[in-house]
Parts: structure tokens; C-alpha cells; sequence
């Protein structure tokens, strides 16, 4: 408990799966959680239960792809005191069914540049300021398995997540003097409200894909994006980080 007392932190795409999870698991360890997700139900309900449960959490609706939305969240969360210490990029677009590249539709690629890559440039760029001026932060992307391997039917978002790898890279070479720490999550096969029925032909696939032969939960991507936040991974910078039982050393 308390490894994030009194830090100040954002949590993008936080109504529902990976999101939720870290924004409960940061409110447990003692930040002060700003979440934000376009669902207003699902975000103000976890914001609710997080706080019964003794944590400090804000909901804030936004569009991550709305440069006005995501600067009003960003005031909002400094506006607690002042600073920002921990920022992580969740927020993606998701659409069903996906596609190759002979098939992909032109507004699929510009949503997913727009929300998964634009908006975690608005939102970085946003909290710079504050965590250039404090001389520490931590920025923590959310990317995927698909950020480090291929992925069938997916070339949008298959693209997007691996450019935020290069992203990440780039922040934490830019920033690094400043004591500001950048670092992306490759998540792997997770238990979401969007995850293949089980018995389907995909999740047999996911399975078929990892060392522990099962799909992970999403508490198990909120604790490393937990570690990374934390004062404990003060030398880790510049990391793409699997959390993909084992996918990406296949």
C-alpha cells in the first residue's frame, strides 16, 4: 500500500477493463486519481466504488481524440495542487470487425491515429509542462502484443500500437534529463467486455499464443503499470515491457 502517496495521476480510457484496473489499483496504492473515458455510466460508477473503498478518484468524461477535452482534464488534475505525477495513455480505438490493409476504410485509420497515437501526444504534451518544471514524472503507455509482433486483420491498429513504442522512445530520450520517465505496457491476450467468447476459434488462438496456456486479467497489466509509476522502477525508461504470458518470446 501507499507506493503512490499523494502522487497525482491520470488514467486514460479508465470506464472499463485495463483502464479500470489501473485506475483502482492507483487509488489503492494512495494516488490521487483523475480518470477519464468517453463513458460517462461506467466512469462516474468506478469512480464511485474506488472512492467507498478509501481511494482518492475523480471522473472526468472526455474524448482523448478532442485536443479541448483532453487540455480541460489535464487543468483539472493540476489544478489538485499544482503538479502532475503520473500519467498513463490507456485510451484506444477499437473497432469490430478489423481489417487488412486491402480492406481497411480510411476513417478506421484515422480514428485509431487520432485517439490511440494523437491522443497520448495531447495528453503528454499536456502534462510535460508540470512534470518539466517538478524535475520527475512518469508517463506509462499502454500499447500491445501487437506492438512487438504481427497481428492478422488489424493493420490500423496493429500500425498505431507499435508507433507507440517509437513514441515512447522518443519521450524518454527527449525528457530523461528532466527526470522524466517514459515507458509502454505490451499487453497481451486480457479478460475484457471485448475479449473472444471462450471455446471461439480466436481465443483458442490467444491460448495457442502463450507459456501459461491462459488469458490474463486485467489487474495483471494494472500492477506493472503500477511498478512503472512507482518511485521502484526509478531507472527504467525507454521500455517496451511484455505483459502477454510469454506471446512476444514465442
Amino acid at each position: 500500500m501507499n507506493r503512490l502517496s499523494g502522487k497525482i495521476a491520470i488514467v486514460t480510457g479508465a470506464g472499463h477493463g485495463i483502464g479500470r484496473a489501473i485506475a483502482e489499483v492507483y487509488a489503492e496504492e494512495g494516488a490521487v486519481v483523475f480518470m477519464c473515458s468517453r463513458d460517462l455510466d461506467a466512469g462516474e460508477a468506478a469512480a464511485k466504488e474506488f472512492r467507498a473503498a478509501g481511494g482518492d478518484a475523480t471522473f472526468l468524461q472526455c474524448d482523448v481524440g478532442e485536443p479541448a477535452e483532453v487540455a480541460r482534464v489535464v487543468q483539472a488534475a493540476a489544478q489538485r495542487n499544482g503538479r502532475i505525477d503520473v500519467l498513463c495513455n490507456n485510451a484506444a480505438y477499437l473497432t469490430s470487425p478489423w481489417h487488412a490493409s486491402g480492406d481497411a476504410p480510411d476513417d478506421e485509420w484515422e480514428k485509431c491515429f487520432r485517439v490511440s497515437l494523437m491522443g497520448t501526444q495531447w495528453f503528454t504534451k499536456g502534462v510535460l509542462p508540470f512534470m518539466v518544471r517538478q524535475k520527475s514524472g512518469s508517463i506509462v503507455n499502454i500499447g500491445s502484443i501487437q506492438s512487438l509482433v504481427g497481428g492478422r486483420n488489424s493493420v490500423a491498429y496493429t500500425t498505431i500500437k507499435t508507433a507507440l513504442v517509437g513514441f515512447t522512445r522518443s519521450v524518454a530520450y527527449d525528457y530523461g534529463q528532466h527526470a522524466i520517465r517514459c515507458n509502454v505496457i505490451c499487453a497481451g491476450a486480457i479478460k475484457t467486455r471485448i475479449s473472444p467468447a471462450e471455446g471461439s476459434e480466436l481465443h483458442q488462438r490467444q491460448l495457442g499464443k502463450t507459456f501459461l496456456n491462459r488469458i490474463g486479467e486485467p489487474r495483471e497489466v494494472a500492477y506493472a503499470a503500477l511498478y512503472l509509476a512507482s518511485d521502484e522502477s526509478a531507472y527504467v525508461t525507454g521500455a517496451a515491457l511484455p505483459v502477454d504470458g510469454g506471446w512476444a518470446a514465442m
